[in-house]
């Protein structure tokens, strides 16, 4: 007997990403005063589409000339639950600026954590801010994102899965999904 895949709870549909995505945008700019200084730092996989929407947003919110600088953060190699390899250093100019991390979920703080680690490689940033689409609880580390999107209690087996046009082929959303399951 197959069992059936736990669709999930729909929890933000692709109107409510666009508009979570919109507000964490202008929330930025009122932040920093402008877009002076700052660049993206998307994490690898699901938070580099993310920081390229909130480029482009960013970029049409202040009439920006010059689009928001957008890397993408590999953070394998510095996670703390990975045996520690050598660790390359990004090639960002990040000395002296605003470097906004971009996520999808923040859970325990971990991937945040390696992400710091992984700018900071790069050079000494003015300030490091972390934008997320959602926020699950459950931290294990001290790390609050600067900007969210949307708080989301979870149950500790539930999972948190965002959905993206870009990775997935099917319209934006947000599901919590029951007891472990992933989709």
């Amino acid at each position: 007997m197959q069992r059936e895949q736990d669709p999930g709870r729909l929890v933000l549909d692709a109107e409510a990403v666009g508009r979570a995505l919109r507000r964490i945008a202008h929330e930025i700019v009122e932040r920093n005063r402008g877009l002076d200084g700052l660049m993206l730092a998307g994490i690898a996989r699901r938070g580099q589409p993310l920081a390229e929407r909130l480029g482009r947003l960013l970029a049409d919110i202040e009439r920006a000339p010059v689009p928001v600088p957008v890397y993408t953060l590999e953070i394998g190699p510095f996670r703390d639950d990975r045996p520690s390899a050598e660790r390359p250093v990004p090639k960002w100019p990040t000395e002296g600026r605003v470097v906004v991390i971009v996520d999808d979920v923040i859970w325990t703080g971990r991937s945040v954590r390696a992400a710091m680690d992984a700018v900071t490689a790069a050079g000494r940033p003015r300030r490091i801010e972390l934008a997320v689409l959602v926020d699950r609880g459950h931290r294990e580390l001290p790390i609050r994102p600067d900007f969210v999107g949307k708080n989301i209690p979870t149950a500790g087996d539930e999972y948190v899965h965002v959905n993206l046009i870009e990775l997935d082929k099917t319209p934006d959303g947000v599901f919590v999904l029951g007891h472990g399951a992933r989709l």
